[in-house]
């Protein structure tokens, strides 16, 4: 499985860090051992990994929980988890139809990533940090049509996962095509194309 490289001193806030956990639904104790494999968390008397929400964990040990669950369960889990970041991390207030919640993605995504101990975007006057690369956010005109250019260090299917869940809470049948005619980051592409329909 191909990775996007990431950068050094990138951290991950625990809100997003816990839609691991929220993936496996009733199998969060296996989700929190993937956790816990890469140093994320502390395990508690049941042996789930026990996060700080307002914490922040290192990205490279996140980036390869999702290695190790993508290598042994499969493109599937890796999008349920992708579903289950909306609800851990939530969008942006401005947020109030598909295509403002598309457009937002990028922004509830750098606010969840700091660099450096500092938060990648900043809500005051909108300044955005580079070093996690971006949701893309393209309208096609006159069509129920966006498309997103991921450049992320995520896999594939974790970002179908995210764009899914989003869209679907405006428009609930709501679909994402990853573009097989373009690059791909699985196969040592920089990025992935998704087409989000309704």
């Amino acid at each position: 499985m191909q990775f996007v490289p990431f950068e050094e001193g990138i951290e991950v806030k625990g809100q997003a860090v816990k839609a691991v956990v929220d993936g496996f639904s009733n199998f969060a104790v296996l989700g929190s051992a993937y956790l816990l494999d890469e140093g994320i968390g502390t395990p508690n008397a049941r042996g789930q990994a026990q996060l700080d929400l307002t914490g922040w964990y290192s990205q490279r040990s996140w980036l390869l929980c999702f290695q190790q669950i993508g290598k042994q369960l499969g493109d599937g889990l890796l999008t349920q988890i992708g579903m289950a970041i909306p609800r851990s991390v939530g969008l942006p207030e401005s947020v109030r139809d598909i295509y403002s919640a598309i457009k937002g993605v990028d922004v509830a995504y750098h606010l969840n990533h700091r660099k450096n101990g500092r938060l990648m975007f900043d809500l005051e006057t909108g300044r955005m940090e580079e070093g996690i690369g971006h949701y893309g956010y393209e309208p096609v005109p006159g069509q129920r049509k966006v498309i997103s250019l991921c450049e992320t260090p995520y896999p594939c299917a974790f970002d179908i996962g995210v764009l899914t869940a989003v869209a679907q809470l405006y428009e609930s049948r709501a679909r994402v095509v990853h573009d097989e005619t373009k690059p791909c980051r699985k196969w040592r592409g920089d990025r992935c194309t998704y087409v989000i329909t309704w």
